[in-house]
């Protein structure tokens, strides 16, 4: 496939008509004037959409985007795996940091950042 090629039919003229009258209602005059907001690619901003592009678009402009992400497989899926047992790793060693501190260090910090801070009674 070449640069900027489709991957995939092209979209119906009823699902381009339908993204331009869901544009209009979210307040966006044509495909270009979108692109930056909803994340649209040149060729999307010229109004040429294969017809998974313009189903997905249509379902986030309707309010029907999927409640969670789509699974990750193979090698993105172990990457996404070691970089969430990092993430865990550090959140347990900065819980660990902070319960080794004072706790009026920690409210001078805290104030310090523009909190109010009230000791227990």
């Amino acid at each position: 496939m070449s640069f900027g090629q489709q991957s995939g039919p092209p979209a119906s003229p009823k699902q381009i008509a339908y993204l331009k009258v869901l544009l209009d209602k979210a307040g966006y005059g044509d495909f270009r004037s979108a692109r930056q907001a909803l994340g649209l690619t040149q060729r999307q901003a010229g109004g040429k959409f294969t017809s998974k592009e313009a189903s997905a678009l249509i379902d986030r402009l309707v309010g029907n985007e999927p409640t969670e992400a789509p699974p990750v497989i193979g090698r993105a899926a172990a990457v996404e795996a070691e970089a969430t047992a990092e993430t865990d790793a550090l959140g347990r060693s900065r819980a660990e940091l902070v319960r080794g501190m004072p706790a009026e260090l920690l409210a001078t910090e805290l104030e310090r950042r523009g909190w109010i801070v009230i000791p227990p009674v």
